[in-house]
């Protein structure tokens, strides 16, 4: 049984998935994995059966969904799924390779040896960068984390961020059920409920590379309600 659980949502995944999994399961240091998937039309739901049924009957993991539904109900699903399984520490993460499997540890120690309740890979504290983004979208980026601060006084340089590893004590007292956003937004609320809370938050930096395969989730949508989803947050109960 490992302490750790990495939940990674998918839709047409199916050029990333496997090779992520692989990877995963390569350290020294063992993780479990819990994939979401919003019923891709591409098959990713069907390798990671043939991969769980063949090679990783105990370490593998699958929650499948009848639809699209966004990044944020499937986070919320996952984060049900490792409390009820009594995970120590729950990972966010991308499945194409945009985050570097090689920093899962980096997170798992701020949070097990440094005390973390919520570790935060970051590509705009001291160290981290962004690779292969066109300069318009790393501005934006950039200055959408600014814009956040400002408005929820957060104290956090990557506001967007989504590769974390949070401990189940934080889980237990965010009340994510409430957050209705379903992109980035989402992963605002969450850190802001972490901050609400007064727990203690260590951002790591990292190298985030964009995508070589499969297309982006990104929309014009996703944007818009993390703009203006920030000033509903101010009044969650989380």
């Amino acid at each position: 049984m490992s302490d750790a659980l990495i939940i990674i949502p998918t839709y047409n995944e199916i050029e990333n998935i496997e090779r992520m999994i692989r990877k995963v399961f390569s350290y020294n240091k063992k993780y479990h994995l819990l994939i979401v998937d919003d019923n891709s039309p591409d098959g990713t739901s069907q390798k990671v059966d043939e991969l769980k049924a063949n090679e990783f009957p105990n370490e593998l993991h699958i929650l499948k969904r009848k639809g699209k539904l966004g990044l944020g109900t499937a986070y919320i699903a996952g984060f049900d799924w490792a409390l009820g399984a009594n995970y120590d520490y729950i990972f966010e993460m991308d499945a194409d390779f945009s985050h570097n499997p090689d920093d899962l540890i980096r997170l798992y120690d701020a949070c097990k040896k440094d005390g973390a309740a919520l570790a935060i890979g970051s590509r705009y504290c001291s160290g981290g960068k962004v690779e292969n983004w066109p300069l318009t979208r790393i501005l934006m980026s950039y200055f959408a984390s600014i814009y956040v601060r400002m408005i929820l006084w957060i104290g956090i340089k990557d506001t967007t961020a989504g590769f974390k590893c949070y401990t189940k004590e934080a889980l237990q007292k965010v009340n994510y059920h409430v957050i209705p956003f379903k992109g980035y937004a989402f992963q605002i609320c969450m850190k802001y409920g972490v901050r609400k809370h007064k727990l203690k938050i260590i951002e790591v930096p990292i190298t985030f590379v964009d995508r070589q395969y499969g297309d982006s989730k990104m929309s014009t949508g996703i944007f818009k309600e993390a703009i203006f989803g920030v000033w509903k947050m101010r009044k969650m109960k989380l």
